[in-house]
């Protein structure tokens, strides 16, 4: 049985270094991918005047891939996923304007990549209570405020993972771009966020095919789609150096808006993302007004301004706390303690309680701040 388009496709694609640059050089040249794989060694570098001794050109490669192609296509159909080739109209049009993008796109899920509006949310692994406060918050009042948005993140630990779920919670669409085939949530314990992104109006999508063992590389190269998907790109909490920073810098160069959350000088996790603001390299973001008004993306009237939200109730405990915490940010335990007078053990209970009620977050440190 004679290979089909789709097995070309997938071949072509998986030649190794190819992007878009070189793959549409190589299609002007030899017309078609069926083509390349039909010519003859020779013929391949006298059309590509190629005189040093390129192995993507070999025959016994071209054979290899091929093969391999076929047991893909047949993963491909058995298990429903969409292969999205770069001719494809279904193909991200954003990722058609960034030259190192890949040819074919793996996804499982229901969603238009091409919606209208795209917001990326990266930071660190190692990401702080706040920075996974502040996540949540953005993505809740950005579902608020604007319409037709889709959360793209890369599925991993820390604010990735963070974004996803605040995406999930307030209904809106998301994207989880991964690092291995299909056929491997990597980390394995995010498979239960990843099977709810697939089936509540998102998408898992890939670069790799499922024989695609995992490789460090593999993660590093993923963070050019979450760029070159996106209109702009949010960095959550990063160190002097990381993934998200990879990202952020992929999005400049693609002419992409980044915005990234302060942090004090002090912090470890806030390091990147103040050297982005500092260096211009990013905009400074406190809310989802700050995005929209720099994105100029019209804001809907927050659904509270029709129907107020009732004020919580405080009883006479709780109002010590939070009095003192208007007027001492980043309260210790022990001064809390000294100012209400209460009982360590007596504190710790209303301040648990007052956190799982959104009116208290705990800081690293042993520190407590009013929401």
């Amino acid at each position: 049985m004679s290979p089909s388009k789709l097995q070309y496709q997938i071949a072509f694609s998986a030649i190794r270094g190819m992007n878009l640059t070189l793959g549409r050089e190589l299609l002007s040249l030899v017309g078609s991918e069926r083509e390349f794989f039909a010519l003859s060694e020779t013929r391949l570098r006298y059309l590509t005047q190629s005189n040093t001794r390129i192995h993507i050109y070999s025959d016994e490669y071209r054979a290899r891939i091929l093969a391999e192609a076929a047991a893909e296509a047949i993963f491909i159909e058995s298990n429903n996923i969409d292969a999205i080739y770069f001719t494809d109209p279904g193909y991200p049009r954003r990722l058609l304007e960034c030259d190192d993008a890949p040819l074919m796109l793996y996804g499982c899920g229901n969603l238009d990549l091409n919606s209208y509006r795209m917001i990326g949310i990266v930071g660190t692994r190692h990401a702080t209570p706040v920075g996974l406060d502040f996540t949540r918050r953005l993505v809740a009042e950005l579902a608020e405020k604007v319409s037709n948005i889709v959360i793209v993140s890369g599925l991993a630990y820390g604010i990735d993972i963070a974004a996803h779920r605040a995406a999930l919670g307030s209904n809106v669409p998301t994207i989880g771009v991964m690092a291995t085939g299909l056929n491997t949530i990597y980390p394995a314990e995010h498979r239960t966020t990843a099977m709810e992104i697939a089936s509540r109006g998102g998408a898992l999508l890939t670069e790799y095919g499922h024989i695609t063992p995992i490789h460090k590389a593999n993660f590093v190269a993923r963070n050019r789609i979450v760029a070159g998907l996106c209109d702009c790109v949010v960095v959550v909490e990063s160190a002097e150096k990381g993934g998200a920073l990879i990202t952020a810098n992929l999005a400049v160069g693609y002419n992409r808006d980044v915005f990234a959350m302060p942090g004090r000088v002090t912090d470890t996790y806030s390091a990147g993302c103040n050297r982005l603001i500092a260096g211009n390299m990013a905009m400074l973001i406190r809310d989802a007004e700050d995005l929209c008004r720099a994105m100029r993306w019209p804001m809907r009237k927050a659904s509270r301004e029709l129907s107020p939200a009732l004020p919580i109730e405080l009883n006479t405990d709780e109002s010590k706390i939070v009095n003192y915490l208007e007027q001492t940010p980043d309260a210790s335990l022990a001064q809390l303690t000294a100012a209400t007078g209460f009982a360590v053990g007596k504190l710790m209970s209303l301040l648990i309680d007052m956190e799982f009620r959104g009116m208290v977050l705990a800081l690293p440190g042993g520190r407590y701040q009013k929401v």
